[in-house]
């Protein structure tokens, strides 16, 4: 399971030109599932999101988490995160799970987010053609990954 992880000062999604999701501060993430991925992998990526610690100190250290400063999520399924861009000219997307799995996992990773972060949880729309907005705070961008095999 993959996340590209945005700090924002805000984020949207729209679909059809109508808003589905805004947050103010907080972290916007690009979620992808890949074919072996299963709900450990998006357990772990789950605890790495909400512990990492991108947010400045008060000596503007990154120091601090999602957790810590009471910043939102934004949660956004984005399935051309797992492609395989190692040769040619156009992507693979061999390794991205199916639709359907995809779809459960970013659905169980939601869930998951919601009972542990007690600040605002929002959504994308799975397999929908989104207009994301953001405002990068920093700009601080990460990409982290949960594989299957890997430890902790």
């Amino acid at each position: 399971m993959i996340a590209l992880l945005q700090r924002v000062t805000s984020a949207s999604v729209t679909v059809e030109e109508a808003l589905i999701a805004a947050i103010d501060a907080g972290l916007l993430l690009f979620i992808a599932v890949e074919r072996d991925d299963r709900e450990q992998q998006a357990d772990r990526l789950l605890q790495r999101l909400l512990h990492y610690r991108v947010f400045p100190d008060q000596e503007g250290r990154m120091n601090r988490s999602v957790r810590d400063v009471g910043g939102a999520l934004l949660l956004v399924p984005q399935f051309t995160l797992a492609a395989d861009t190692r040769k040619g000219s156009r992507p693979g997307f061999s390794p991205a799970a199916s639709a359907a799995e995809g779809a459960r996992l970013f659905d169980y990773l939601v869930a998951c987010a919601r009972q542990q972060l007690p600040t605002e949880v929002q959504t994308g729309r799975f397999g929908a053609d989104m207009k994301v907005a953001l405002i990068n705070d920093g700009p601080v961008t990460f990409s982290l990954r949960a594989a299957p095999g890997c430890p902790d």
